[in-house]
């Protein structure tokens, strides 16, 4: 094959690759639309269209054309040769293909049409605190998702099924790596945790003081023209709108997130809003050159939620943001007046175990992930059922943050994640955690003095640190060389504990 023919040949792949992206958004579209818009009686067509549609990109990824052209670009002498950019663009779509030819479409249009059901019965029975209904759909999309771990485990080259799901969101990672990283983040978190616990508590009930719903809209507004989430210019890409769950949807030039508000807890959405704005982020500074390419996709789920993280903890809940920030809040709720700035920033950090992560403080929120990591793992081994499931969390949450569940809706049924068959996606927000500790370290080298420009009003040269080191490099590495890249260190969770302990300690004076 000549230098033309190879040439011609891969921008063929790419043109495949290009048209199976759009087809994708299109897919997303309709699932954000399901989750914010669409009328409850719409869920029987909406489920028809995602299975159509996945039945569709099924097709188009395993496209006997594909193959082709990647055995002729591949088994070329000159493949080598090629730039890193078209290397790994060759590799990730090859990767694509073998993993949907592993897939039957069958199993990949049913699992399309459970998740939809799925999702819609979870968010009535999460709404009547009632398990039953959901559990007999949940047990059908958990054995679909098996059936597909079980084929992906051969093609993935993995030891369990669960590690070829893992594999989805952070590839490359392994349950057994997991335990071990999360062994050692538990014991600094509980740890911590003591500490904390056996300090002066902080005030928090004015947190729940009434704010109305359309001021938090405005709030919600002035956090994402702070952080540059643009909803508001002639050249907008985002916007936010309400869900029962937190989520980005979107790419490139179309991201969405969305929140969800409680009239007696303000802080709840204002968090939430920083914290999808930092997928939200990522996913538009991707290098625009790399757009339709795997390698214009972000690196995993774990660097995902280290953007989301580190804007929502590391930037949102530091008392550099709060300096410049509390006077606005205050003057928008009107409720805050008799409250200083630094009891304020003691409350919203507060570290006390709960039952809700998303509602969870730096410190616990890695216990709600490793305990979603277990009954996950335990899941795929069959040691757990769905109908052991609400019993089993309800002992976990007792036994490693103190707490009793009361009704499932505050259990096993609170996330989104089981219901839309994200199985194996958990661990990445604890990683997140991890990788943006070790990211703090190296900016707090490289611009020390980023608080002072947070509290001066700008988040710009923050945001451009993390272009720079983490957006511009897209997907052309896998998590564990990303790391190395950015940090010069392997996945590393002491820098996290570190940052929890210098914070905290002056929090809480210990």
């Amino acid at each position: 094959m000549s230098m033309e023919s190879r040439k011609s040949a891969y921008e063929a792949l790419l043109e495949r690759y290009k048209n199976l992206v759009v087809l994708q958004t299109a897919t997303w579209l309709l699932r954000w639309d399901m989750r914010t818009m669409m009328p409850p009686a719409g869920v029987s067509l909406r489920s028809e269209q995602l299975a159509l549609l996945e039945r569709l990109s099924h097709r188009m990824a395993t496209d006997p054309e594909v193959g082709r052209l990647l055995k002729e670009i591949m088994g070329h002498p000159g493949f080598e040769s090629l730039g890193e950019v078209e290397r790994r663009n060759v590799e990730l779509i090859k990767k694509t293909y073998d993993e949907a030819t592993a897939l039957p479409e069958e199993l990949v249009a049913e699992t399309a049409k459970q998740r939809a059901v799925t999702v819609s019965v979870w968010e009535k029975a999460k709404a009547k605190r009632d398990y039953e209904p959901f559990k007999p759909e949940l047990g059908k999309l958990l054995e679909l998702r098996k059936k597909a771990a079980e084929l992906l485990m051969e093609v993935k080259g993995t030891k369990t099924p669960y590690d070829a799901l893992i594999d989805i969101y952070e590839p490359k990672m392994t349950a057994e790596k997991i335990d071990r990283v999360f062994g050692e983040l538990k014991s600094g978190l509980v740890r911590l945790i003591d500490k904390c616990l056996s300090s002066e508590q902080p005030r928090i009930d004015f947190l729940h003081r009434a704010v109305p719903i359309e001021v938090q809209r405005r709030i919600s507004r002035a956090i994402a023209e702070f952080v540059g989430y643009d909803t508001w210019s002639e050249k907008a890409w985002g916007r936010v709108d309400e869900s029962e769950h937190p989520f980005t949807s979107g790419y490139y030039g179309d991201i969405r997130i969305t929140t969800h508000y409680y009239e007696d807890a303000f802080y709840k959405s204002l968090f939430s809003v920083l914290h999808e704005c930092g997928h939200a982020l990522y996913d538009h500074n991707l290098p625009e050159e790399w757009r339709y390419q795997p390698v214009g996709e972000a690196c995993s789920m774990g660097f995902h939620e280290s953007q989301s993280r580190f804007v929502e903890n590391i930037v949102g809940r530091s008392h550099e943001f709060w300096s410049y920030f509390y006077p606005k809040l205050r003057e928008m709720v009107g409720v805050l007046d008799d409250v200083e700035l630094q009891d304020f920033v003691r409350a919203i950090n507060v570290v006390k175990p709960g039952k809700i992560r998303v509602d969870a403080d730096e410190v616990t929120y890695g216990l709600h992930i490793i305990i979603r990591f277990e009954l996950e793992k335990a899941l795929f081994e069959d040691k757990v059922d769905v109908d052991e499931l609400p019993q089993v969390w309800n002992e976990r949450y007792e036994k490693y943050l103190g707490v009793e569940i009361q009704h499932p809706s505050e259990g096993v049924m609170q996330d989104i994640h089981w219901a839309s068959g994200s199985y194996g996606y958990f661990p990445s927000y604890a990683l997140g955690n991890i990788i943006g500790g070790q990211l703090l370290d190296v900016m707090q080298r490289e611009l020390p003095d980023w608080g002072e420009r947070v509290t001066a009003g700008s988040f710009a040269e923050v945001r451009e640190w993390l272009r720079m080191h983490v957006h511009r490099y897209g997907n052309l590495y896998d998590p564990p060389r990303l790391i190395e890249v950015v940090t010069g260190s392997p996945l590393q969770v002491e820098p996290f504990l570190k940052y929890l302990e210098e914070k905290y300690s002056k929090l809480y004076g210990f």
